[in-house]
């Protein structure tokens, strides 16, 4: 899993990177200020989440547990739902993309709480 992990975070970290610099850039003319602000936020969780990935691939290295695992899955699941429905939302304005977004946000909870869980268990 630490391999998956890492490609992972690689591929969201460079999606995130590269729609971050086509909103300031390619969009700004196109929408509305309350509209990058919807995109920049779900670039931004994208951002901080793939580099949870990748720390994710580094304690699974250390020692695979059940629950970095579940954290790994819940977080890239949650990249992509939380941020991909928000870039939809404000490129398209299609309405029905906002409820997938607290989906998104669940799934990263989840991953976090996966992550706790991995702490809690943690043995020195």
């Amino acid at each position: 899993m630490v391999r998956l992990w890492l490609v992972m975070s690689g591929i969201f970290g460079f999606l995130t990177v590269a729609g971050g610099a086509f909103g300031a850039h390619a969009l700004r003319a196109s929408l509305t200020p309350e509209q990058l602000t919807i995109f920049a936020t779900g670039t931004r969780y994208g951002q901080v989440h793939a580099v949870l990935l990748a720390a994710i691939a580094i304690l699974a290295a250390q020692r695979p547990e059940p629950a970095l695992t579940v954290a790994g899955v819940a977080v890239s699941l949650g990249i992509v739902l939380f941020t991909g429905s928000l870039w939809m939302l404000s490129i398209t304005q299609i309405s029905w993309f906002g409820p997938i977004t607290p989906l998104g946000g669940l799934a990263l909870l989840v991953g976090w709480s996966a992550l706790i869980v991995t702490g809690v268990r943690w043995s020195d």
